[in-house]
């Protein structure tokens, strides 16, 4: 009981408070301080290496070499252990924070950090500051588990660990900041501010204080000042302009380079050992200064006028910079665009003196960097505080202004849009503005998300009807009402409480038979109004520590509302709503055998789970034979969506034994069968795609009988397949299997065994698929050795004379079948649920398969409104088969 307690004390003192966010945003920022100090250091010390190791070794050899080596080794880390790592990080921080599902955790950050340390140090022409981003932002993701804190809480809490790793990374708190509001977050909340600046501010006094001074330009060395006139404006307006243009073609040429890479179709180790070994070639032709990149740029910003080596610098860090990023090595777009704004720069600075009485080659190379950078990642504001926070020189702003204004116009006139946006587009994620919960709770309300259909319960009810209405239903409370009006709550709890404090299951005088609901329930329950908003209902709920609300209009009861009513809302909002959207890759065909085709038709059977693959297959082969066709097995390997299902390196052994010994049973049979491996990112969109490509008829697949996806009805490979599916649908939730049951993955396999199916019950209400499911009685019968059909209707009771027509049609469809003519019945059933009906029915007559033959309409209205196919198969312990005809395409 004490520690109960202590955690519940535990819980509500670690609640999200304003106090917690600043304790939190403290621990980020030196965390990822520290994190950005390693990369900077470890990464500093393998170029050291590197570069000292080519006075003893030939470089033509030696750099080569280290490159594919170093190249091969990160690559299969990141690809062995957090495919997220790979590429620059920043887009996929931006897409968790537009609430994209992308992993972003402790060990995605420990794999980034210690990737980036070996790709740098290979020599690849990449940045660290995106990395320092990623990996402040998935150490600020996993600290964020430990609390439990809201989602809104969390992305505060990942926007300030990345704004504090860029902050460690360029030692400039204030651009991590605006970087945060600029670019990832996009939100001025006064909490999101207030972390943001003191995880930045500590990011960057920390890495100060253990990583020296500001980005290793040590400008502090070199006494120059910036000078700028106003005949300089057009040179500066020029420059501007060029980064612009130049800036754009960069960003073209860097989503070329990723689609060249992806259609080598090669692992990620592979092509970032290409990456590593041909910048090893080019780095090794190039004059030895080129071999230290943050040296380069620290040249190109004091060096004196030398307008070949700025040019050669530019041309190879372009170049070198695509082949590195399009592999996907673990590296940002940062310290090459500056790079080559500095070189940009120290073109135009040469030019203008010989146009202008002045030298400033340094202003103008430091302009160009913020210039290009902008260009590049389209944050005009962040490019002139980094900048600015790097030189600390007053004089650089207006200048730094001009040039980054200038390129942003440009080359968002020439490429519209983000790059990051770009990047994320090609793994098929797309965001748009996002509208925050709290503005949809606002907007939202109980009217909006409530139950209409309200289950009750009579104030004298006695316990024990009570407690067996609670057994037969999958509600957790009803409200409680007398003569229409409400006057209670009943929950579990309630009569848990009961129990536990012996208020009346001990005491004999009052047995459950006796104890009427107005004696044990929650008399004068709170309710709402059906106009009140959800951020209002949230409210009571939490207040109260209550899970359910009636709605009252006046004082009729009109619906009522629980805390997983407004959860599916905001689900649905985050999967449907204009917030992000996920577009996954075509699957991919890795394995596939034929046998002839000489069937009339195809039955496509995904198998998954080995345990019923036997008994399905069974049920395909009775179908298959009674109309000739030909069955389609299908594995289906899923994948990260944040790789391509046709370049992600996959083992098939398991998945192709279960197939071939699918074909053993096949070929007892004597029924053709064609299997396939796919790999894909959904498995719903697998099956689809296969159903077009290999025009099938029929699919049969398990179910699970029940879904605990918010807003979907079956599930969501399930529903999708029933939407969208063009052929006939069959569902099979499988009863308890006997223990004579032998699996696919026992040696000896015969179709003899399986689970009973000799008493059927089917229920119809007319429509396509009523129709479809009788055809299909007829094959599925025979996988009994005497079966018993009985075909009914759910009536009313208040129906005296229910129509039978659909019943009727139905025995003349069967009788026309010898095998069925003698054992087939049609007798109605009058319950005032469909759903109750049929459990009991079932329960009394012991039967042992259900068959639902609703029409299409009135089966995904009723299953929307109370659905009947779930309470139906979680109620009963027998098969369940669920039945869709087929629809037009």
């Amino acid at each position: 009981m004490w520690l109960s307690i202590l955690t519940q004390r535990c819980r509500i003192w670690l609640q999200p408070t304003r106090g917690l966010a600043i304790a939190e945003a403290c621990i980020i920022g030196l965390v990822a301080a520290l994190s950005a100090v390693c990369l900077k250091m470890g990464a500093g010390w393998l170029g050291t290496w590197r570069v000292q190791t080519t006075q003893i070794v030939p470089p033509w050899l030696l750099l080569p070499t280290i490159g594919m080596s170093f190249g091969l080794i990160a690559g299969y880390l990141v690809n062995r252990f957090a495919p997220e790592a790979s590429g620059s990080g920043i887009p996929q921080v931006k897409a968790t924070l537009a609430n994209v599902p992308i992993r972003l955790s402790w060990q995605v950050a420990i794999v980034k950090l210690v990737t980036a340390i070996i790709t740098l140090g290979s020599g690849l022409s990449l940045g660290r500051q995106g990395p320092t981003v990623h990996v402040g932002a998935g150490l600020a993701a996993g600290m964020s588990r430990w609390v439990p804190t809201s989602p809104d809480h969390r992305r505060q809490m990942i926007a300030a660990g990345a704004g504090a790793g860029l902050a460690a990374a360029f030692n400039a708190p204030i651009a991590g900041v605006l970087f945060i509001v600029e670019e990832l977050l996009q939100d001025l909340s006064g909490l999101t501010l207030g972390t943001a600046i003191i995880a930045s501010f500590i990011g960057g006094v920390v890495s100060r204080l253990l990583g020296g001074g500001s980005l290793q330009l040590n400008l502090e060395l070199i006494q120059y000042s910036s000078n700028f006139s106003l005949p300089e404006i057009p040179f500066f307006l020029g420059l501007g302009i060029l980064a612009g243009l130049l800036g754009a073609l960069f960003n073209r040429g860097i989503i070329t380079s990723i689609k060249i890479y992806q259609n080598l179709r090669l692992s990620l180790p592979v092509k970032m050992a290409i990456a590593g070994f041909i910048s090893g070639l080019i780095v090794a032709i190039l004059p030895e200064s080129f071999r230290n990149y943050a040296g380069l740029r620290e040249y190109m910003i004091i060096s004196q006028p030398n307008i070949p080596f700025a040019a050669i610098a530019f041309l190879s860090q372009f170049l070198l910079t695509l082949i590195a990023f399009g592999s996907g090595a673990p590296g940002g777009l940062f310290a090459p665009s500056l790079i080559l704004g500095s070189c940009l720069g120290h073109l135009v600075g040469v030019s203008a003196s010989y146009f202008l009485a002045v030298d400033s080659p340094t202003t103008y190379a430091l302009a160009g960097m913020g210039g290009f950078f902008c260009a590049v990642s389209k944050v005009p504001i962040t490019a002139i505080v980094i900048v600015f926070e790097m030189t600390t020189d007053f004089n650089l702003v207006l200048p730094l202004m001009i040039v980054s204004v200038a390129a942003y116009l440009v080359s968002d006139k020439v490429i519209p849009g983000s790059l990051y946006d770009k990047l994320l587009q090609l793994k098929g994620i797309t965001i748009t503005k996002a509208v925050s919960n709290e503005g949809i709770l606002g907007k939202l309300t109980a009217n909006d998300v409530m139950q209409h259909r309200v289950e009750t319960l009579d104030a004298d009810m006695t316990l024990e009807a009570a407690m067996q209405v609670f057994s037969r239903s999958h509600h957790r409370g009803f409200p409680v009402v007398d003569d229409g009006k409400l006057v209670g709550m009943i929950t579990q709890s309630d009569l848990v409480t009961k129990r536990d404090s012996h208020s009346y299951i001990l005491d004999q005088s009052q047995p459950p038979q006796k104890v009427l609901l107005r004696s044990i329930m929650q008399p004068s329950p709170m309710t709402v109004q059906p106009l009140d908003h959800l951020t209002h209902v949230l409210y009571l709920l939490d207040r109260y520590q209550i899970s359910r609300l009636p709605v009252l209009e006046g004082q009729k009861l009109v619906g009522i509302i629980t805390r997983a009513d407004i959860i599916r809302a905001q689900a649905e909002h985050l999967n449907y709503g204009n917030v992000s959207t996920v577009h996954t890759e075509p699957s991919y065909l890795v394995y596939q055998t034929r046998s002839p085709n000489i069937g009339r038709g195809r039955l496509l059977v995904p198998v998954a789970n080995p345990q019923t693959a036997t008994i399905l297959l069974q049920m395909a082969a009775a179908i298959a034979r009674d109309r000739h066709y030909e069955i389609e097995c299908l594995q289906i390997i899923l994948v990260s969506r944040h790789t391509s299902p046709s370049e992600t390196p996959v083992k098939t052994v398991h998945s192709r034994r279960l197939l071939r010994q699918a074909e053993v049973l096949a070929k007892k049979w004597k029924i053709p069968l064609h299997t396939q491996i796919r790999v894909a990112h959904d498995p719903a969109q697998a099956i689809l795609e296969t159903i077009n490509e290999r025009h099938i008829n029929l699919i049969l697949m398990g179910w699970k009988g029940q879904t605990s996806t918010p807003g979907r009805i079956f599930g969501n490979v399930v529903d999708t397949i029933i939407r969208q599916a063009t052929c006939d649908v069959m569902l099979v939730k499988l009863g308890k299997i006997p223990p004579s049951v032998q699996l696919l993955t026992e040696p000896q396999l015969t179709p003899s065994t399986s689970p009973q199916f000799n008493r059927w019950l089917v229920t119809m209400a007319g429509g396509p698929n009523a129709t479809a499911a009788i055809k299909l009685l007829p094959a599925l019968a025979t996988l009994g050795e005497h079966p018993y059909i009985r075909l009914t209707q759910v009536f009313k009771p208040s129906q005296l004379q229910p129509d039978m027509t659909v019943l009727e049609q139905a025995i003349r469809i069967l009788m026309g079948r010898r095998q069925l003519s003698s054992h087939v019945v049609a007798i109605p059933l009058q319950a005032d649920s469909v759903a109750e009906g049929v459990i009991n029915l079932v329960k009394e007559e012991d039967y042992d398969v259900v068959v639902l033959g609703a029409s299409r309409e009135g089966l995904l209205q009723q299953a929307v409104q109370g659905n009947i196919p779930e309470a139906i198969a979680s109620g009963v312990d027998c098969t369940v088969i669920l039945v869709r005809g087929a629809i037009s395409s």
